[in-house]
């Protein structure tokens, strides 16, 4: 693409820097000097295709380049080694990089531990931090200036409101004290089943300092799918609401009645309770007002002690229960700080829910890091929550990319000043370049990190750094402490194939309560080239060299056009380049007769042009920018794609619905 003229540049928008910019496409890398003279109120197509002039004829072109306070920051922990070394060395010498880790973290330890790993047991079963005896909600409060903002909250049309770390703690105690005297013990299962409000953190901190386990469920559910996680856990209470205001009311105790709930504590979403309590039930205001006063020793324990049970994505069958530890925060928070560079004073926004990894993520990557957490009461793709971001001063903000789309499309961040943001973080689905390079240009080119694992690792395995160039939409890095293989369908390591992880790692589950976890995770693998154990985890990923990797969705996503195998991600990542799509979902179907696999599009549109005219601007644009063999059989059209409570597609319900 030849690069713009000077009245190009000026007919977009550039005014005095049509000539800067012009210069600066000269530049050996042009794109530093270009986003620098770049502004949010420029409009995007300048940016589009000032990037696109800079990329031309390159596989892989970074939109952001680290900065000389960001290199300072984290060079303690590499060590002056590069970035790429450095992950290597905290493979190969795990006790060292973790002691580095959890020393910046202040991970508060009553007994420390005899050894940072033992693998004795073998890498299947290692122990991490054996001897260790903590209470790890302990270590969100340890060494820090009470006075110091831990939560900033708003809701929908209100202001904003702050909570200190001393608020915290002492509401948390207070929530910890109560639970004793409502005769709940150490070890009992308690259930969160509410929005990702600021008592929600009170309560989930106060559980795990009372010695109890947070049962996570995502207040989407319906009744069955409560009842399921209840059962499951065993649960012995459950903390939840009497509604949700989501521009309209919506019944959650109800659905928690239904679900043959254990005794519920029940929150109020307005200023009066919208709700008749079952016998034994009791509201927020009652549960409190047994609380004994006085002092709290929190409950200390092994590192292994079960803090938070959560479950595995998906409504059809039944999910995975998979068990944090107090070891598993240390992970979360190891990744906000080795990653996303999450500094004491910050303030960090994740649209999330407890139900879903990334609420417990949020709560210990900002508090262990000690920075804020930024909560909004709201839809998260208003411009209301848009505002939010800039008022509260959020400096770290993590998406889905699904957000992103709805932001742009919407136009909810014209105007606002998102300069306080050093970084932002997507995660739960692949992303689209050209989405994630707006959002960068709305903080005036900061990175996206994309960020990649599972609740079963409690943080990622392959991510980006503060300290390499950031490619929209690619991994720069496994994450530290990470090891990984793309293995093909045969077991062998290839360029492109399923993700095979390398444990040790911390973090990771050692068992499930309701499978067999060696069968899920170990059974039938392959060992590596040099007789690794290799450990499933079901991504398909592709090294698209230089260090970067893309996604390719899950391994079940992946499917066969025509003998080729292709993933949904990449037909969904040409399918955001037509026109009029807002999303969409790509699908193999089998005819009923048999025969191949025939592609279906499910689209999510931004209008309604004629679905036979998109088939055919769907079929040239992905027989032009991917393969001329892809056939495109259908094109469903529906208001809303299916998700899980973590915001990812489900493309085996659109597979049993279409079918």
């Amino acid at each position: 693409m030849p690069a713009p003229t000077l009245e190009e540049l000026r007919a977009l928008g550039a005014g005095d820097r049509a000539e800067a910019l012009r210069s600066a496409l000269a530049q050996d890398p042009a794109w530093p000097a270009i986003c620098r003279l770049l502004t949010p109120a420029d409009p995007f197509p300048l940016h589009q295709r000032l990037y696109a002039t800079v990329s031309e004829g390159r596989a892989l072109s970074p939109a952001w380049y680290p900065e000389d306070d960001d290199i300072i920051r984290l060079s303690p922990l590499i060590g002056g080694r590069s970035f790429a070394e450095a992950q290597q060395w905290s493979v190969a010498e795990p006790e060292a990089y973790w002691s580095k880790v959890i020393a910046a973290l202040k991970i508060a330890f009553r007994t420390p531990p005899r050894s940072i790993l033992d693998v004795t047991p073998g890498p299947e079963r290692a122990r991490w931090l054996p001897g260790a005896q903590l209470n790890i909600a302990e270590s969100c409060f340890a060494r820090r200036d009470w006075t110091a903002t831990a939560i900033i909250w708003q809701s929908e049309g209100g202001g904003l409101q702050r909570m200190t770390v001393g608020e915290l703690y002492e509401s948390s105690t207070k929530v910890a004290r109560s639970l004793r005297a409502a005769d709940f013990s150490p070890g009992d299962a308690i259930a969160i089943d509410m929005p990702m409000t600021v008592e929600s953190v009170v309560i989930y901190l106060g559980i795990v300092l009372a010695g109890c386990a947070v049962v996570s469920i995502a207040d989407s559910f319906a009744p069955e799918e409560i009842a399921t996680r209840l059962q499951i856990s065993g649960a012995a209470g459950v903390f939840t609401q009497d509604v949700i205001l989501r521009g309209k009311v919506l019944p959650l105790y109800a659905r928690v009645c239904a679900a043959q709930a254990p005794r519920a504590i029940v929150l109020s979403a307005g200023d009066t309770l919208n709700a008749e309590l079952r016998a034994g039930d009791c509201t927020w205001e009652d549960f409190l007002a047994q609380d004994p006063g006085g002092g709290l020793e929190p409950v200390v324990d092994g590192g292994e002690r079960i803090t938070n049970i959560l479950f595995s994505s998906g409504t059809t069958g039944t999910p995975k229960a998979i068990p944090w530890t107090q070891l598993t925060p240390i992970k979360a928070a190891a990744d906000g700080f080795a990653h996303h560079d999450i500094r004491p004073g910050d303030v960090v926004a994740w649209p999330t829910n407890l139900g879903w990894m990334m609420g417990p993520w949020l709560i210990y990557a900002s508090l262990l890091n000690e920075a804020a957490i930024a909560l909004f009461q709201g839809n998260p793709s208003s411009r209301s929550f848009a505002t939010f971001i800039q008022d509260a001063e959020v400096t770290m903000l993590g998406v889905v990319p699904s957000l992103v789309r709805a932001w742009r499309a919407g136009d909810v961040v014209d105007g606002l000043d998102w300069s306080r943001i050093r970084c932002f973080s997507s995660t739960g689905e692949a992303s689209s370049p050209d989405d994630m390079l707006w959002l960068m240009s709305r903080a005036g080119y900061r990175p996206v990190i994309e960020y990649c694992g599972g609740t079963e690792i409690g943080g990622g395995y392959i991510t980006g750094s503060m300290l390499q160039p950031q490619v929209p939409s690619a991994f720069s890095t496994p994450a530290m402490g990470c090891g990984f293989l793309l293995i093909d369908a045969e077991g062998h390591a290839n360029d492109v194939g399923e993700v095979a992880l390398t444990p040790p790692m911390l973090g990771t589950s050692s068992w499930l309560l309701n499978r067999d976890h060696h069968a899920v995770y170990f059974a039938g693998m392959p060992a590596g080239p040099s007789g690794e154990v290799l450990r499933r985890h079901g991504d398909q990923m592709e090294h698209l060299g230089a260090g970067y990797y893309r996604a390719q969705g899950r391994v079940d996503d992946t499917m066969n056009l025509g003998g080729i195998k292709v993933s949904s991600a990449e037909i969904e990542r040409v399918c955001a380049h037509v026109e009029g799509i807002r999303e969409s979902a790509a699908i193999a179907l089998t005819p009923s007769g048999g025969g191949p696999a025939q592609l279906v599009v499910v689209v999510v549109l931004e209008d309604a042009p004629e679905i036979a005219d998109l088939q055919t601007k769907l079929q040239r644009a992905i027989r032009g920018r991917l393969n001329p063999l892809f056939k495109v059989h259908r094109v469903v059209s529906m208001d809303t794609l299916p998700r899980t409570a973590s915001g990812k597609v489900m493309r085996r319900v659109l597979r049993a619905q279409l079918t």
